[in-house]
């Protein structure tokens, strides 16, 4: 049987412990959330000589004291779950401040094992760290690594073995807080051993300092009332001997004894010497041309993703007509069929219609994920501060609305890092107005069945940019309406600039592309089965349908129950120019945006079977007119969110008020700016 061994990666925000866990794990990872909290939870597989590994990607934290749920979940982690080894990775350019969680992790007791990662851009600003003296003033085995492009990861493999398995060689180098606290925490853990005998010797210094601390947490878990008192009358007399709080107090022995250490073995770089990142910065993060570069941005991308994309796309879309060709080849010509109608009409039709996109979607995430690893997005979060900080909205708030660019719910989930309720209600209810992937298939449909190539990119840029101003409006109306007050200061790490590498952003865009096709195949794939079966039912009798094809289907059509609800719908969704057809491709795509795309596919393709009946765009172009178009996706940009968005932000603001607000609120301003919209637009163009 294969030995396992159960490794944890820990680090800070921007240290690079998403690159060093892909090199370690490739594409043996999977990713979830832990138990009763939106955490994202990440594990990986490796096999490294006899053993099997199983790594733990534990969330970006700057140290072990539950400021937020991502160090409840770490520490729980750590403490609880006991791993055979922590890997710790370190940015080895900013090692004073990075160093703090890895003297927390030796106070912890953990097995530890330092990876000093990013040592080429350490090594290019000019510092030189001894390896080997660092690693006896710390106690812990060092290893220089460049997780992204694998330098150093078998030696980080290799040694994490040989810790885990108790082959360190390495001392304990306990931080020494003076002989007052020092005594302190003798005391307490004296007494706790005597109360409670869970713990180690070690475990107990650390349980004593986070009693001092008044880590709440950690006071939970005490079931003696002796020890919590003793502690208390300590952390007392500490705050009035030091006249500060015993958790500031002890931080700062922490930080003297990193900063000893790295005067020993550490050379700086000349502090007057300006670095390769603070150049590029002068640029993209002036204070004036930052937000046209970060919009000029976008729209290359938008460019290209249409550009390179088309030829694609125009594969995919004839390969599912030669597929559904294909499948009627098996029928005789204008024969009905039920199973005819499903394969060809619901599931050819439906699906495919969806999956034609996947080009256009695997180029934009590509070029985000390469934006986001070149260290530029976390600019975009700094440039946009101004902007929000204006409408009320934290700085940070700019991260989730970046992530919903990919999907609302993950969007909603990272509100998590805002400490303000109010900025995390907020964000919450404008992120459904930023464009995601799944409404991405309805702009590409609309937009080159409309509107000349030339305006292909400015019609995507110009829908993508009317969705971030009408979050940025919105927002501000919340913040001066239901959600008044104050907002938080805005505190936020720039990592420096890096090289992406292909391979890392390749992993993330098939990432997607997985995720997407996967949805496809099953959500998509049951809803328009569903859809198509409301389109296609009750039928009429054949001696009730018009002699003239088109003519019988249009009566099919009026006789389904989709067709009945669309008619129901008509006389409201008319105001916006739609038909019983849009009707109902927008009550499917409550359940998923990418329904909407399904559902016209299943409308205009059932009774139209021949190979000349033209392409879906063709279909739609001949039905509608570039303002009805527009005014599609407008309404599909601003209206209610899917069911997933809907249930998310139910469990993230633990409410069904909130979550019921948002959906009737945005379809609400949907619909009135849609109307609006078209209105004024059919009265200028008539």
């Amino acid at each position: 049987m294969t030995p396992v061994l159960r490794i944890a990666l820990a680090g800070n925000p921007n240290a690079g412990k998403t690159s060093v866990f892909n090199a370690i794990t490739g594409a043996h990872q999977k990713v979830g959330n832990y138990p009763g909290v939106t955490v994202e939870k990440k594990q990986g597989v490796c096999r490294w000589g006899d053993h099997e590994l199983h790594i733990v990607d534990l969330p970006g934290i700057y140290g072990l004291t539950p400021h937020s749920d991502e160090e409840v979940v770490a520490r729980n982690y750590l403490f609880f779950e006991k791993p055979d080894a922590v890997i710790a990775v370190i940015d080895a350019s900013n090692l004073e401040r990075n160093l703090y969680l890895a003297i927390q992790l030796k106070e912890l007791g953990v097995p530890l094992v330092l990876c000093f990662n990013m040592i080429d851009v350490a090594k290019s600003r000019g510092y030189e760290i001894d390896i080997r003296k660092l690693s006896r003033r710390l106690g812990a085995q060092i290893i220089p690594t460049v997780g992204h492009k694998e330098f150093g990861i078998n030696d980080l493999l290799e040694t994490t073995v040989a810790v885990a398995q108790g082959k360190n060689g390495l001392r304990d180098v306990p931080v020494n807080y003076g002989r007052d606290i020092e005594n302190t925490i003798g005391d307490v853990s004296e007494l706790l051993a005597k109360q409670d005998g869970r713990y180690s010797d070690i475990q107990r210094r650390w349980v004593a300092l986070k009693l001092l601390e008044r880590d709440e947490e950690v006071r939970s878990k005490i079931k003696s009332p002796q020890v919590l008192e003793l502690a208390d009358k300590n952390a007392d007399r500490i705050e009035e001997l030091y006249n500060e709080s015993p958790e500031i107090v002890i931080a700062e022995g922490r930080y003297n004894l990193i900063a000893a250490v790295c005067r020993d073995a550490v050379k700086g770089p000349p502090l007057e010497r300006r670095t390769k990142t603070d150049r590029i910065d002068s640029v993209v993060a002036h204070r004036i041309l930052g937000i046209p570069i970060f919009l000029g941005l976008m729209y290359l991308i938008f460019e290209l993703t249409f550009t390179i994309g088309a030829p694609a796309m125009d594969l995919i879309e004839a390969g599912f007509i030669r597929l559904g060709d294909f499948v009627n080849s098996f029928w005789v010509p204008g024969a009905q069929s039920y199973l005819r109608s499903l394969l060809v009409d619901g599931i050819i039709g439906g699906v495919g219609g969806v999956i034609v996109f996947l080009p256009n979607i695997l180029l934009l995430f590509l070029a985000i994920s390469l934006l986001e690893s070149s260290g530029y997005m976390a600019r975009a979060a700094f440039i946009m501060d101004r902007v929000m900080n204006k409408i009320g909205l934290h700085g940070k708030s700019f991260i989730p609305m970046l992530i919903g660019f990919g999907c609302s719910v993950p969007a909603i989930m990272a509100t998590r890092t805002l400490d303000n309720r109010r900025d995390r209600l907020v964000t919450m209810f404008v992120i459904p107005l930023i464009s995601c992937s799944a409404r991405l298939p309805i702009y590409l449909l609309i937009i080159p069945a409309f509107f000349p190539s030339k305006w292909n990119a400015p019609m995507l840029w110009l829908i993508y940019v009317i969705g971030i101003a009408l979050a940025v409006l919105s927002a501000k109306l919340l913040r001066t309406t239901v959600f008044k007050g104050e907002t938080s200061p805005f505190l936020m790490e720039l990592p420096p600039y890096k090289v992406p590498t292909m391979k890392g952003a390749l992993f993330q865009m098939w990432e997607r592309a997985r995720l997407f096709l996967r949805k496809a195949g099953t959500m998509i794939m049951g809803v328009s089965i569903v859809l198509w079966a409301l389109s296609s039912f009750p039928r009429l009798d054949a001696e009730r349908l018009d002699p003239d094809p088109s003519v019988a289907v249009r009566q099919q059509m009026d006789h389904s129950v989709a067709g009945k609800i669309g008619q129901a719908m008509e006389p409201v969704i008319g105001l916006m120019g739609f038909d019983w057809k849009i009707g109902t491709a927008l009550i499917g795509a409550f359940a998923a945006k990418e329904v909407f795309v399904a559902q016209m596919g299943i409308v205009y393709s059932l009774g139209e079977v021949d190979e000349e009946s033209g392409t879906l765009r063709d279909k739609l172009r001949q039905a509608y007119t570039p303002l009805i178009a527009f005014c599609i996706m407008l309404f599909a940009l601003i209206s209610s969110p899917c069911m997933a968005t809907v249930a998310i932000t139910r469990r993230e603001s633990n409410s069904w008020k909130w979550a019921i607000f948002q959906l009737i609120g945005l379809t609400v301003l949907a619909f009135v700016l849609t109307v609006l919209v078209y209105q004024i637009g059919v009265r200028i163009i008539s």
